[in-house]
């Protein structure tokens, strides 16, 4: 390997580590060696830390220690060492410069100088986000991402990388200046949506910042993985083999940036230059180039997903605008809306029925009705989308599985924000997007291309009417109605009881190689987006895939809700380490976690009850734990008796901890929570002969601690307290 890039990693890393040593000794002397530190509302402390070393940061005199691992690592001044043309030393000092930058930006959320946070610039990821896209990077819709450090020779060229990592599903991280821009910055001043729902995430203006990039990545390792805390080598191989992340370096490379790109290769992430840099080659931590140098910005990204291995399925869409997973998030505000269209503004509808093949013409394509360019800039209008489908081996089970997919494949155009189903959506086109060129037949164009490409096993041809006409839109507004009516009555009658055959599913075994899914008609998936249904589509649309039936076999328990067939496929599928389930119970032997759950259930003894918390709240619960800290506990694949992960569905199913006595068991819920559970559970406490219930269960705002919790039960009259005792 190259002395040069050798030589000036290592000096980085001295500078680093220095400037980390002299801003600790500030900031106790300024603050107290006692004082707190925490990236806000996350897990696992400062995680690469923790994750490459043990170590629990809680206080600044607790960075004295890291620091000290740091210069332990950190190999003699490049003037004063021996040069060897291999690669450990550059690594030492790699890893030395990831600790200390994460006790440098952990101090600046202490010393707020510059503000960790802004309008731009957003910081660590909390639990929250770091969980919601954790699932993206589990189901392949994140086949990885880019950590971008500096800036593009122009605005034009950053902005058109940006669409082209969009476009192929990668998220963008952002931290560093070259000169005096920075990537992050270029984009913003030619108004590109900055943020995670756009997949672009600029950490920090300092090249410091991509320690959020490698966090996110050691978290993941912890959070999914299952891998402990401390064992740095179970760390590194996870995200080498797992996390496909490269870094783009666009500009001069200097000294502290080669010694942040040592710390990343690492974690087996190679990067990618525009500069002439010297080369690293393999020397086997990675199987690919550590550094390439000298590329064109023409060319970067496509030679870094060669590099880093990517697999990218691209589906081309033939409309006008950009397309992909990464504009799903996209906001199309009112004063950049061209078009409107339900939302309470007008009627609007979608749905996907199936008919005889006789009567579909594949990619047929009609617009019964005004179009875009009939209207006026801000006009509102109805619409109905009616998406005609066949197929040898499609059923009308499958109908609001594939009509579901309808609010992701429109959000994926960028300029198209798309919101509910059925009859209650809500679209806007915007002002730009229909100076491209967007019409209302490219909705049509977008279906036809994704129904045909993600569910090509069970449907053979796709045409699509879109009606505006107002009394088209009514008549068949009134059509659709009758078939959601028949659906609803058709999914409530099945029941666990009811069918022969479970489903797995095992996304997220790429992250948690122990875990497994099983979902009935009466449990979703601990992430919340599989039900029965759509597993079971997804197992017709892929044999082979993560959806595999499971026969239920011999009845063994029907409290607990365990089955011989779900046992021994669980045994089997989890490395046999996982010897039984119980479908029904938080005590024995539940359902293994991924890290993906939607809310988490945990005992309560006190109250002879549970809470349930979900994880957009980031408060304290009654556990004495929030929601990141019991997310640490239970993922990764483990059975954890009195605790669980769960979809949030899964509250209103008749099922709930029915092995424990159901919903009455459920004692504290944020409150947000119990507001959006309200509507769901209206059936479930009518049959329960307490429509109010939920009054009797404590939120944040009725009681913080248990022994608080247990005070308003007593008043409230809870049924918990009278129920049999749960040990």
């Amino acid at each position: 390997m190259s002395k040069i890039i050798a030589s000036a990693a290592i000096r980085g890393a001295h500078s680093i580590v220095g400037k980390a040593e002299a801003a600790l000794a500030r900031a106790k002397e300024a603050y107290g060696a006692e004082t707190a530190v925490e990236f806000p509302n996350t897990a696992y402390y400062l995680p690469v830390i923790y994750g490459l070393t043990g170590e629990k940061v809680e206080r600044l005199s607790d960075m004295d220690r890291v620091l000290a691992i740091a210069q332990d690592l950190l190999p003699e001044s490049p003037s004063e060492r021996l040069w060897l043309p291999y690669l450990g030393d550059t690594l030492d000092a790699g890893i030395a410069t990831l600790l200390a930058e994460e006790c440098i930006e952990a101090m600046r959320y202490v010393t707020n100088d510059p503000p960790p946070v802004n309008e731009l610039w957003l910081g660590a990821a909390d639990d929250v986000i770091m969980r919601a896209r954790g699932v993206e990077f589990v189901d392949g819709t994140a086949p990885g991402f880019a950590a971008v450090v500096g800036a593009a020779p122009d605005n034009a060229t950053a902005v058109r990388l940006a669409r082209e990592m969009q476009e192929k599903m990668l998220y963008v991280f952002m931290a560093g200046r070259d000169g005096a821009t920075s990537f992050a910055e270029q984009l913003d001043a030619e108004g590109v949506q900055l943020g995670w729902d756009s997949r672009l995430v600029p950490f920090d203006t300092e090249v410091y910042g991509h320690i959020y990039s490698l966090g996110f990545a050691t978290r993941a390792a912890m959070a999914f993985g299952g891998v402990q805390p401390g064992d740095f080598e179970r760390i590194l191989r996870y995200n080498k083999n797992r996390i496909f992340a490269f870094v783009l370096a666009m500009g001069e490379v200097t000294d502290e940036w080669y010694a942040t790109a040592a710390g990343a290769i690492s974690y087996g992430f190679p990067t990618i230059a525009t500069s002439d840099i010297p080369q690293i080659l393999p020397t086997g931590v990675c199987t690919y180039e550590h550094v390439v140098s000298n590329i064109s910005c023409d060319e970067l990204v496509q030679k870094a997903i060669e590099v880093r291995g990517l697999k990218i399925k691209v589906t081309e869409v033939p409309i006008p605008v950009a397309y992909g997973p990464a504009f799903e998030g996209e906001r199309v505000r009112k004063e950049d809306t061209y078009v409107e269209m339900g939302g309470q503004r007008s009627t609007a509808f979608e749905w996907l029925r199936t008919v005889d093949a006789s009567e579909v013409t594949d990619g047929r394509i009609e617009v019964v009705g005004p179009d875009i360019d009939d209207v006026e800039a801000g006009s509102v209008m109805p619409i109905g989308i009616v998406v005609d489908v066949t197929g040898r081996k499609m059923q009308a089970d499958f109908e609001p599985v594939l009509e579901r997919q309808i609010h992701h494949f429109l959000n994926y155009a960028e300029g198209v924000l798309h919101m509910g189903q059925r009859d209650l959506i809500w679209l806007r086109i915007s002002s730009s997007a229909k100076r491209a060129g967007f019409e209302l037949a490219h909705i049509g164009e977008i279906l036809h291309a994704k129904i045909l490409d993600d569910f090509d096993a069970i449907v053979d041809k796709v045409q699509i009417t879109i009606y505006t006409d107002p009394a088209k839109v009514d008549e068949w507004r009134e059509k659709a109605e009758e078939s959601y009516a028949v659906r609803d009555e058709r999914i409530a009658g099945l029941t666990d009881d009811t069918v022969d055959v479970f489903y797995s599913c095992s996304l997220c075994q790429s992250f948690a190689p122990n875990h497994l899914c099983v979902v009935t008609p009466e449990r979703l998936g601990l992430c919340g987006a599989y039900n029965w249904l759509d597993a079971k589509a997804s197992n017709e649309l892929n044999p082979a895939g993560p959806n595999q039936p499971i026969s239920k076999g011999e009845l063994l328990d029907p409290t607990l809700g365990q089955w011989s067939g779900v046992n021994e496929f669980i045994y089997a599928k989890s490395n046999q380490s996982v010897e039984r389930m119980s479908c029904y119970s938080l005590l024995t032997d539940p359902m293994t976690s991924c890290g993906c759950f939607m809310c988490i259930i945990a005992l309560l003894p006190m109250c002879n009850g549970v809470m349930v918390v979900n994880r957009e709240f980031a408060g304290m619960t009654p556990s004495g734990m929030k929601f990141s800290t019991l997310a640490g506990m239970i993922g990764g694949g483990v059975q954890a008796p009195g605790f669980m992960g769960i979809g949030r569905g899964y509250i209103a199913s008749r099922k709930f901890l029915s092995a424990e006595g159901g919903l009455s068991r459920v004692v504290w819920m944020p409150k947000q929570l119990k507001e959006i559970m309200a509507s769901s559970l209206a059936p479930r406490l009518e049959e329960m002969g307490d429509p109010d219930f939920l009054d009797k269960v404590a939120d944040e705002t009725i009681a913080e601690t248990e022994e608080a919790v247990v005070e308003y039960l007593t008043t409230a009259q809870h049924p918990a307290l009278t129920m049999d005792p749960l040990f």
